[in-house]
């Protein structure tokens, strides 16, 4: 087997993980996989060891970016002529409102606005945030508009990076983060639990954290 075939088949958990952050959005499990496996080919292809970190860190936004590719090509996410006109009647709404009273709308005064009820005015409001290209016709045309979004896509990217770098780092450096920053420990509860002092936990705190937020920008 070529190193390029191991790192397929060792890694193919990471196209999982992707995946399954785009569940819900109209598009099969099946097409998702398939886009993210060949993120996952170029990631091997293009990936040197030299570079100095994990093939999980370079392959996750590869990965992502052909999942991304796919909603952009197909337009996979769908959504009911209805909610598509209520949601653009809500993103309306809500910039008057925003440039008018300076702060966003809360889901009840869209509902008063707009003659509906709380949660067709949540489901709209959401649906609003979808990356879907809207067309929907009208008596006099058919009407198309850009819904702008707030990606979810980089904060997975980041999530999953930060996932792979605390498993490069020592057990006892990631079982001190464990603590912290997942079970949500006090230093003076951690450094007990692993036999250090307070100062000694925070100092070595300190220092993990200002290494990862170097690999994370790196």
């Amino acid at each position: 087997m070529t190193e390029r075939n191991k790192l397929i088949e060792e890694n193919t958990g990471l196209v999982h993980a992707c995946v399954r952050k785009f569940m819900g959005r109209g598009a099969l499990y099946d097409d998702l996989f398939s886009c993210g496996c060949v993120g996952l080919v170029k990631a091997a292809q293009g990936f040197d060891e030299k570079l100095g970190f994990k093939f999980s860190t370079y392959a996750v936004p590869v990965i992502l970016g052909e999942i991304k590719r796919y909603f952009r090509d197909t337009g996979a996410v769908k959504m009911s002529r209805s909610l598509k006109e209520l949601s653009l009647k809500v993103t309306k709404f809500c910039d008057e409102y925003e440039k008018k009273e300076g702060c966003s709308p809360t889901v009840s005064q869209v509902a008063e606005a707009l003659g509906v009820s709380t949660s067709q005015a949540a489901e709209a409001m959401e649906a609003s945030k979808l990356p879907l290209s809207l067309s929907y016709e009208t008596e006099e045309d058919t009407v198309e508009i850009q819904v702008a979004v707030e990606s979810e896509e980089e904060n997975i990217t980041e999530k999953i990076t930060l996932y792979s770098l605390l498993d490069e780092l020592s057990t006892a450096d990631r079982e001190l983060i464990k603590l912290r920053y997942f079970s949500s420990k006090t230093q003076s509860d951690t450094a007990r639990i692993l036999g250090m002092t307070q100062v000694q936990v925070s100092r070595r705190e300190k220092k993990i954290l200002t290494t990862l937020r170097e690999k994370m920008i790196s």
